[in-house]
């Protein structure tokens, strides 16, 4: 993963659960020699001064955590939508770590036009509440596989995380009684296993009770049933992250009731030997 992750950008309000984006990309930046971009947008010139000196504070109460990891400070001036997306571009930003505030007092991901952000970012996210990461970081990672072919994209960067952080992966499928849809399904998690155990990665995986329709709540319940450390998914048209299932189940998942950070990747039009890739 180090020759992946060069470059990790946090956006950040100043709020706590944004302090905490900050820990998650330390600790992943140590773990792949990468340096940190800590970015405040704001809405008029006059607030550029007082913004960077936020910023060197919270980069020196954050300085014995990062060690020998390079914290680097980015204010713009103008919209946090569009401005997230420009200052990954223009720092070539291999990963974006976003926090949340949950379903309630949402700042970076209320409405449609902050999910727009993510969706239409070729960067990939992690977005994160409250929960700290781990010293070792994601020691567990569920991984849902559905329908699309496109589902399979997202295992060849949950297996550099996975590789790095020596973390087990969880793949967990929807039930399905339509044949044809079963077979679909069994094929995915085929290819998964085997692409899994190449990498001598660790992994198991499971059939959800659940049908699509109930497929997200699945997800969900399966990971906290784990204490899993990160949820991967993929983001496929429409800005639509989970496909058929409509937008109010983003929102579900990426601010799940039991704070577990989700990993939301784009797929890419080509692959790369044989998986999807990171650009760094």
């Amino acid at each position: 993963m180090s020759q992946t992750i060069r470059k990790i950008l946090v956006p950040t309000d100043f709020s706590a659960v944004a302090v905490n984006a900050l820990d998650h990309a330390i600790t992943l930046a140590q773990h792949s020699e990468a340096e940190v971009f800590l970015l405040h947008v704001v809405g008029k010139q006059s607030d550029v001064e007082d913004a960077r000196k936020q910023l060197d504070a919270i980069i020196g109460n954050a300085s014995s955590k990062a060690g020998s990891v390079r914290l680097n400070k980015l204010v713009r001036v103008g919209s946090i939508y569009e401005d997230i997306g420009d200052a990954a571009a223009e720092i070539d930003a291999s990963l974006i770590v976003m926090g949340t505030h949950g379903m309630r007092g949402m700042q970076f991901l209320t409405g449609s036009r902050a999910l727009r952000v993510i969706t239409s970012s070729p960067v990939p996210f992690i977005v994160v509440q409250e929960r700290s990461i781990k010293a070792n970081g994601y020691d567990s990672i569920v991984v849902p596989l559905d329908l699309h072919k496109e589902t399979r994209q997202k295992l060849t960067m949950v297996a550099d995380m996975a590789k790095y952080f020596n973390s087990k992966v969880h793949l967990i499928t929807p039930r399905e009684n339509d044949e044809f849809l079963h077979k679909q399904l069994v094929n995915h998690i085929k290819f998964a296993n085997q692409y899994l155990d190449e990498r001598g990665i660790a992994h198991d995986a499971t059939i959800a009770d659940e049908d699509s329709g109930d497929f997200v709540k699945a997800v969900v319940r399966h990971a906290v049933k784990l204490d899993a450390d990160l949820i991967a998914i993929m983001n496929l048209a429409q800005g639509n992250i989970f496909g058929v299932l409509g937008v109010p189940y983003e929102q579900e998942v990426l601010t799940n009731e039991a704070h577990i950070p989700v990993m939301c990747m784009n797929p890419r039009e080509t692959t790369v030997g044989g998986g999807w890739t990171m650009q760094g």
